[in-house]
């Protein structure tokens, strides 16, 4: 234990975070880090210069607590509730920039007053001891909440329905959620929903029997087979249509299958991640999807926000994506680049952004990229958007404005209008006045 001097700790508190499993340290009430046990000395090596210091400086390089800072923090629970809270927090550590879980337990003096706080740190990574989460890149408010939510319920046995746009990446935080669960051993089955037929759907998701119908010249292993004791990832399951709703339904409900042609009933054992774009409560009124297989999937609903909703994300993003895209190059952006990539509204999300760094990339001859290399309608569309000068044409700020506040309500055009106290029909006429044929926003 490595504690630190002049300090009279109670010889039990120092026992017990020594003998605690995962790396723990011990925090006084004004955030200074008193002690660190064995486990934190062994994941992160002797920590010289940390006893003394505060937990936000050496975790943030913070020189302020971090709900100050615009992190939330769990001190703050934990003192009002006297009981252990629990957030996400990115971390420096001595592998770089990490997602941590932190847990904060708050101890009480003799006198029954909250002296100290137990913090344990467990980094949210896809195997003990490897690098941090691959792919999963971002710090804005709305990226943490999400990471935070796929942590929590990763360890569970739950359903998982992961809701947002095309391109949002739903197959790689489906990918996160069994990486860290203790499935993460076993298969991890992706299933494309869309333009599924019932024949091809029967066949895919349970296989078939040698000879079940013209062209079965052999057995073939379903989907649900090969994920036996992983995750079966259902892509777009809000495309699946109602006739082949119920045969999913039922095999969630009993957990046990046949395959076509099959007498025998084969039992299923997996977990469920399932993801959709489109809005299933709204289906579910109209009668085009089921409201027992709604039910049934959405134990745990995860919103996966949209890149206009995560834009100071967008560096990192950027410098991850380009470090794939281009291995051996040492390849940025540049400002003027940025910036017209920051105004951009990115319908397409992520998908939409990789592919222009592709394009762009390409077309660089050195390792930066300019706004000469991107193409011409994004060019436009940033000069328009990204007017310097302070006084703009009338027409110009309000199409910025409805854009934006459309962008901020989800596009939602009813929503908007009663907002403006202005009727749907003029706020239509605008819109078509203002904005014509460049629907970006307008999904309602």
């Amino acid at each position: 234990m490595t504690m630190l001097e002049n300090v009279q700790l109670p010889s039990e508190l120092v026992s017990i975070l020594d003998a605690m499993p995962g790396p723990r340290i011990l925090i006084d009430i004004d955030y200074r880090i008193l002690a660190a046990n064995y486990a934190y000395r062994t994941e992160y090596g002797e920590p010289a210069g940390l006893i003394g210091r505060t937990c936000h400086e050496v975790s943030h390089r913070f020189a302020e607590p971090c709900d100050r800072c615009g992190e939330s923090c769990p001190r703050a629970s934990a003192m009002k509730t006297g009981r252990a809270s629990q957030v996400l927090h990115q971390h420096y550590t001595a592998q770089g920039l990490e997602y941590v879980n932190v847990e904060l337990i708050p101890v009480r003096g003799s006198d029954g007053h909250i002296r100290y706080f137990v913090e344990a740190m467990m980094p949210l990574r896809e195997r003990a001891g490897e690098r941090p989460l691959s792919g999963m890149v971002g710090g804005s408010p709305s990226f943490k909440r999400m990471l935070e939510l796929i942590h929590r319920v990763a360890g569970r046995n739950t359903s998982v329905l992961l809701l947002g746009e095309s391109g949002t990446g739903k197959e790689l935080a489906a990918q996160t959620v069994h990486n860290l669960s203790p499935r993460m051993a076993k298969p991890f089955v992706p299933v494309d929903c869309s333009g599924m037929t019932e024949g091809l759907f029967e066949s895919e998701l349970f296989g078939h029997e040698k000879g079940a119908f013209t062209g079965a010249s052999q057995q073939k292993t379903g989907l649900v087979e090969a994920a036996a004791g992983g995750t079966l990832f259902l892509d777009e399951l809000g495309d699946i249509p109602l006739s082949l709703q119920v045969k999913l339904l039922r095999l969630l409900e009993t957990g046990s299958f046949r395959r076509v042609g099959g007498v025998d009933i084969l039992r299923a054992e997996f977990r469920l991640v399932a993801a959709t774009h489109r809005d299933l409560p709204a289906m579910v009124a109209a009668g085009t999807f089921r409201r027992d297989l709604y039910y049934r999937i959405a134990a745990f609903p995860i919103e996966i926000p949209p890149l206009r909703q995560r834009k100071e994300d967008l560096p990192l993003l950027i410098a991850d994506i380009l470090g794939r895209l281009s291995p051996d190059r040492a390849m940025s952006v540049s400002a003027a680049a940025m910036s017209i990539l920051m105004a951009h509204d990115f319908d397409g999300n992520i998908r939409e952004l990789r592919n222009l760094l592709e394009q762009a990339s390409i077309l660089a001859d050195g390792d930066v990229i300019e706004p000469g290399h991107m193409p011409a309608s994004l060019l436009t569309l940033g000069s328009t958007e990204t007017e310097a000068d302070d006084i703009a044409p009338l027409d110009v700020v309000e199409r910025r404005y409805l854009r934006q506040a459309l962008a901020k309500l989800g596009g939602d055009k009813a929503a908007l209008s009663r907002r403006l106290d202005i009727s749907r029909r003029t706020l239509d006429r605008k819109l078509q006045r203002l904005v014509g044929n460049d629907t970006r926003c307008l999904n309602k």
